[in-house]
């Protein structure tokens, strides 16, 4: 459990607050419309109706006893980038905040964020990966190289184990899990009998894996 400050209480600031209090995390919210706080109120610790620009609201929050602090303004870089350099200056552990652009993130690094994320982006590169590459159902990037994938079973493995079929070895792809019916199983033994309708979650470089859909 973490004690973490949002604010910015727009969509993603939203979506990331239900699931980060799903989690267990005690959050505090913090956004200048009272109407988008309303909602959540029961899944938060605390909010606060307030202008984080003006430097007084940010001293009242106390941006130092979190263990993060996210700024998720997208509509206006300017109060972004000036709500995360006085974090900072305040003494906030972590600051992650939210970019549109290159260009923002770039600004937003220099004066202060720990990390930038790219919501929009990161969508949208998962779903044309989904949607132009056939047979993959799910897809995570973790760097240019690698990544996560969530791809069916070639034909010829239906029930033979991992171990038999020696997947890491001849294909050099990590099998993270597998997932049948929505439901996920984790690091399943060399001794798991795949079944039909099964899909895997694999781990490993993009050339590996292209391999294997290359195959179905």
């Amino acid at each position: 459990m973490k004690s973490i400050l949002i604010i910015g209480m727009g969509k993603f600031g939203h979506h990331l607050c239900m699931n980060l209090a799903r989690l267990g995390n005690e959050i505090m919210i913090v956004d200048d419309r009272e109407e988008v706080l309303e909602d959540l109120l029961p899944v938060v610790t605390s909010a606060k109706i307030g202008d984080c620009t003006n430097e007084e609201v940010l001293k009242s929050l106390g941006v130092r006893n979190f263990d993060l602090c996210f700024v998720c303004i997208g509509t206006n870089f300017q109060s972004s980038l000036e709500i995360t350099s006085l974090l900072k200056e305040m003494g906030a552990k972590y600051v992650i905040s939210k970019a549109n652009r290159d260009i923002h993130a770039k600004f937003l690094l220099r004066n202060g964020a720990d990390e930038v994320i790219y919501p929009d982006r990161d969508i949208a590169e998962k779903l044309a990966m989904k949607v132009s590459a056939n047979h993959v159902f799910d897809y995570i990037e973790l760097t240019e190289e690698h990544s996560i994938y969530e791809i069916p079973l070639i034909k010829e493995w239906v029930g033979r184990t991992i171990g038999d079929i020696d997947i890491r070895a001849k294909y050099r792809v990590n099998v993270l899990g597998t997932k049948k019916d929505g439901e996920l199983s984790l690091l399943p033994g060399a001794d798991y009998v795949l079944k039909k309708d099964e899909h895997l979650m694999v781990l490993g470089r993009n050339e590996d894996v292209d391999r294997i859909l290359k195959r179905l």
